[in-house]
């Protein structure tokens, strides 16, 4: 009795055969107690729609690293993997799964508000994403005093005309607004009205055109009852237009018709072998995507002008003697470590990750404290548990990291995941060794599906 339904019994059987027959060594480091079977199982069943020969292709190249990496990290080794063993297979995926794309618009609800689906290609949205980031910038230093949430939905409805859209990114870049001509002034622009009388903003008494001042408005009786819905800013948040939101739409007015250079750029890191380079066949790592086929770089990338940096030689040491990193050695350790260096860490490495001095930086101490070989990447979680949390870490002569848990574990994390450096113990009253392994299943500990 094992105390489960049918159908999860058989899916267990299922998996045990494809893992005994088609992932002969995942099985061994399950026998040897060196894999987790329910991450054994997960790979077996990501598996099974491989042929026997592409599924011993994962096999080789995943069987070390099941119970190195964390499930999120592992599934992605495997779906990198299964794209090596059969391209033609991840072709046909890639192909089927671009014919569900599509822009879909949702209901309104009572308020004014839609909601837009957007399943697109990789690069098109990471270059959508780029321009709603600058837009929303650029609001902000054109005197926006929205949080980023509101100026980005704001974003949306800007792009719907380029050309003002590209007036506004210029106009942020240089932080100025134009003069307007004569001319200019006495075309009134339809975002410039004011609200009716019975706003809850208050009354306001203007021509149609002429700039309303904040402190020109008087507060209706009404206002004082008005549900407080206010931002991070303190600017009210509604459906209806402030006197503040007034002025902005006016400035913002006066860049219709204005040119500028393309301010908008995205950086996408492409991490790909010499062979997969020639030839055109392979699977790439995209930061923040994942694997995709080289075949599939094309439209990542698109068909915009683009530039190709150079590439950055990770065997070069960087180091510096002030406490402040410099971006070419973020860049460089990005790179590097391209998930952070906690045991089990799954948070993948940006430009704005923390990077922690190995041992604390001495303002007095030897030049070159901050360096390629002295800095870490840890998100903000691990790096105040490594501060506050009693963790000590070392860097081995061979350039792994040994953590020391405020218990006693230790823990090695190098390019190929964490490894239990004390993975056994002696069994003090058998006179064996048993394995210290701590539950590290969804249902803590217990191998049941629910």
């Amino acid at each position: 009795m094992v105390g489960t339904s049918a159908g999860s019994a058989a899916a267990y059987i299922g998996q045990a055969l494809a893992l005994r027959h088609r992932l002969p060594r995942i099985w061994a480091t399950v026998l040897n107690g060196e894999a987790t079977p329910w991450k054994a199982c997960k790979v077996a069943t990501a598996c099974l729609d491989l042929s026997e020969e592409a599924a011993a292709i994962v096999d080789e190249q995943v069987a070390g690293l099941v119970d190195t990496v964390t499930p999120i990290r592992l599934g992605k080794i495997v779906t990198a993997a299964r794209y090596r063993a059969d391209q033609d297979a991840a072709r046909s995926a890639a192909e089927r799964k671009a014919r569900e794309r599509g822009v879909y618009v949702g209901r309104a609800d009572d308020h004014g508000t839609k909601s837009v689906w957007i399943l697109a290609a990789t690069g098109d949205v990471l270059r959508f994403d780029a321009t709603i980031d600058a837009l929303a910038e650029a609001l902000k230093t054109l005197g926006d005093p929205d949080p980023v949430r509101l100026r980005r939905a704001r974003a949306l409805g800007i792009l719907a005309d380029p050309a003002h859209a590209q007036a506004i990114l210029t106009a942020g870049r240089t932080g100025t607004l134009p003069t307007p001509t004569p001319t200019e002034a006495a075309q009134p622009s339809a975002t410039a009205v004011a609200p009716p009388a019975d706003a809850t903003t208050g009354e306001v008494a203007c021509s149609q055109g002429e700039r309303v001042e904040p402190w020109d408005v008087t507060p209706s009786a009404d206002a004082d009852h008005a549900p407080d819905a206010t931002s991070g800013a303190g600017q009210i948040v509604t459906g209806v237009e402030t006197p503040t939101r007034q002025m902005v739409n006016a400035d913002l007015a006066q860049l219709d018709g204005i040119t500028g250079s393309r301010t908008s750029r995205t950086t996408i890191y492409v991490h790909l072998t010499d062979h997969t380079l020639v030839t055109g066949h392979g699977v790439a790592r995209v930061e923040g995507c994942g694997p995709l086929l080289a075949a599939q770089l094309t439209e990542l990338i698109g068909h915009r002008p683009y530039s190709i940096r150079p590439v950055i030689d990770l065997n070069d040491t960087i180091s510096v003697d002030a406490y402040e990193i410099p971006r070419r050695l973020r860049e460089q350790l990005k790179l590097i470590h391209p998930i952070e260096q906690f045991p089990y860490g799954t948070t993948e490495t940006t430009l704005a990750t923390d990077l922690d001095h190995i041992q604390p930086y001495d303002p007095h101490g030897p030049p070159g404290q901050t360096g390629t070989t002295k800095l870490i990447p840890l998100r903000r979680y691990s790096h105040r548990v490594k501060t506050h949390g009693h963790w000590n870490v070392n860097r081995t002569t061979d350039g792994t990291l040994e953590w020391t848990s405020p218990h006693g574990f230790t823990f090695h994390v190098d390019h190929t995941g964490t490894h239990r450096a004390d993975f056994k113990r002696a069994d003090t009253q058998g006179g064996g060794v048993i394995p210290m392994r701590p539950p590290d299943s969804p249902n803590d500990g217990d191998p049941r599906p629910g």
